[in-house]
């Protein structure tokens, strides 16, 4: 502590010397009063204070050298000093963490996706040998968490209906550290689709859904980046359920990957449902002299010590169940026109197949086709809107074995997949016509639950009535009354709109979707039903969509009040009168 100093003023000692003089002289005068009276002691101890004094203020009349001032403190009277008071304690609320749920909420397959967060993108890097139909190497997802999450879910059907693991999960990992996992096996019912209930007697389909439950090492909180690497190894196990056959389906000398609508995960962990779509980058090392075809583009190719790699981007959403690798030896054409990339894979061996109606083989027609893919996709812009990406094609697959050709085409994303039958001799490009306006509806806009799956199929299949009148037969309208007049009472049963988990791929939904699109363009006459179409196609791209977004947006663009209409054709188990 610095003892207060105060400030030289620059005066001398003389102002101290007078006041010292002034002080003796007093006591001077004090002192000879005292003597006059003759109390000499006193007047002596009088004096000693005030000569005393007098020395004081003079500091015995030596000058002082000038100093800095230093902070005295106030010669006001000090406040008593108050404690501060405490600062209150901050409150920490704990944070609630909660186990993902085990299904995304479709309550036609219940376990089918995951609750607790968003995926982003599927990074895959897989090898895949012919020779034993071994699929190994490892899954990243890239998610966004949606609840602050202990625990969260991935579809991934490794088990057979025994129990017994088709594939072998090694390791998971969360954000880089090493998490634990379990897996849990629920039967489905081969008749309904649904999780077999107690009693039941139906059949179980192959494979049971097997939910991969992830543990991370910590909480995940609500908001963050969730990235998960699962390494596994195995043969896939091909699905036969009850829309028949699908999965990885192995060949002599690769795989063919197709499905709907479990697929995906037979061949990596998802969060397997059309509701949470992302982005996919693919990787498949294969024996050299082997080729995967998959979605979007081919981004790298390299082949090293007789294995070749390929790399292919998807680079807009992309519901699990349209993803493929498809392996095998594959004739490719490739071309680019109006700004999109053509990639058509065809299986050699159908060019020494005799396509239905002879005269030629399956594969020269389905070359021809596949040539026509820009005059389709041309046609089908002037009724939907621009082409959603940047890439299209197709996979003309041989059968499955023998005489078992694959039992039906699919729009997998950019890369429609077609078996042998697809082609016959007097194919045109109508072929391919469904699964193109697929990239459309399907794929670019997707279905937020299965019960939507007439906004695909009813969609796709007005794109063939559309291009039937566009190369010389029967309109739209033409058709609707054909249809309508000959359709049997049980086709008028099906409740387009809810058709019913095992009744997705019914008769109905597809061809009275396709009747309710019809009478919509009826009511609201073509300039608001073709701004109904392509402003759905363009304003909800890359996402999931519903029944009833579908009618709210017509209305909204129509201004009328259609919920009658809706009502009558796709809500209503019968006949709707005209």
């Amino acid at each position: 502590m610095t003892d207060c100093v105060l400030a030289a003023t620059g005066s001398g000692p003389f102002p101290l010397a007078l006041l010292a003089l002034a002080v003796v002289a007093i006591g001077a005068g004090v002192t000879w009063l005292v003597v006059r009276r003759r109390r000499r002691s006193a007047a002596a101890l009088a004096a000693i204070p005030l000569l005393v004094l007098a020395l004081l203020a003079t500091g015995g009349l030596a000058p002082q050298p000038a100093v800095a001032a230093e902070p005295c403190p106030s010669t006001a009277t000090a406040a008593p000093t108050v404690a501060p008071t405490p600062s209150p304690t901050p409150t920490v609320t704990p944070v609630d963490y909660v186990e993902g749920a085990d299904g995304i909420g479709d309550p036609y397959y219940p376990l089918d996706g995951n609750g607790g967060y968003d995926v982003q993108h599927y990074a895959l890097d897989l090898a895949y040998d012919p020779a034993d139909g071994v699929l190994s190497g490892s899954a990243t997802i890239t998610a966004t968490a949606t609840e602050n999450l202990k625990t969260f879910n991935l579809d991934f059907d490794t088990r057979n209906v025994d129990g017994t693991d088709a594939i072998t999960v090694a390791s998971v990992t969360v954000n880089d550290t090493p998490a634990e996992w379990n897996l849990s096996t629920t039967q489905i019912s081969m008749v309904t689709a649904q999780p077999q209930v107690p009693g039941s007697t139906d059949a179980d389909a192959t494979p049971p859904r097997t939910e991969l439950t992830v543990i991370p090492a910590t909480g995940i909180l609500s908001g963050s980046t969730i990235t998960t690497t699962v390494s596994y190894s195995g043969v896939p196990i091909t699905i036969d359920d009850a829309f028949g056959p699908a999965g990885v389906f192995r060949s002599t000398d690769g795989a063919v990957i197709v499905g709907q609508p479990r697929v995906a995960a037979t061949w990596f962990p998802a969060n397997d449902h059309p509701a949470d779509k992302a982005t996919f980058t693919t990787t498949m090392a294969v024996p050299e002299g082997l080729t995967v075809v998959g979605n979007g583009r081919l981004a790298e190719r390299s082949t090293e010590a007789g294995t070749s790699s390929f790399t292919w981007e998807m680079d807009q959403p992309m519901a699990t169940y349209l993803a493929t690798a498809t392996v095998g030896v594959y004739d490719i054409t490739t071309s680019t026109v109006d700004g999109i990339t053509y990639y058509d894979a065809i299986d050699p061996s159908l060019y020494s197949v005799e396509a239905d109606g002879g005269g030629t083989t399956v594969g020269d027609v389905a070359s021809a086709v596949f040539a026509t893919e820009p005059e389709v996709i041309d046609f089908l812009e002037q009724s939907f809107g621009p082409y959603p990406f940047s890439e299209a094609g197709g996979i003309a697959i041989a059968d499955l074995s023998p005489g078992e050709p694959l039992p039906y085409a699919l729009e997998n994303q950019t890369r429609p997949i077609y078996p042998s039958w697809s082609f016959p001799a007097d194919a045109d490009a109508s072929v391919v016509v469904h699964e193109l306006a697929h990239q459309w509806y399907g794929d670019d806009v997707s279905m937020e639950r299965w019960a939507d799956i007439w906004l695909n199929e009813g969609f796709a299949t007005y794109a063939e009535w559309l291009w039937a009148e566009h190369t010389g037969g029967p309109t739209p309208q033409q058709t609707f009354d054909r249809i309508y007049a000959v359709a049997p009472a049980d086709f008028w049963s099906t409740v387009v709109a809810d058709p019913g988990p095992a009744g997705i791929f019914d008769g109905p939904v597809y061809t009275r979707g396709a009747l309710t699109l019809q009478a919509l363009r009826t009511e609201v006459g073509d300039d608001d039903f073709f701004a109904i179409l392509q402003g759905w196609a363009a304003g909800h791209a890359g996402t999931s969509v519903s029944t009833e977004q579908f009618i709210d947006y017509a209305e909204s663009v129509s201004g009328d009040d259609l919920g009658a209409l809706f009502d009558a054709w796709i809500f209503t188990p019968s006949k709707p009168a005209l």
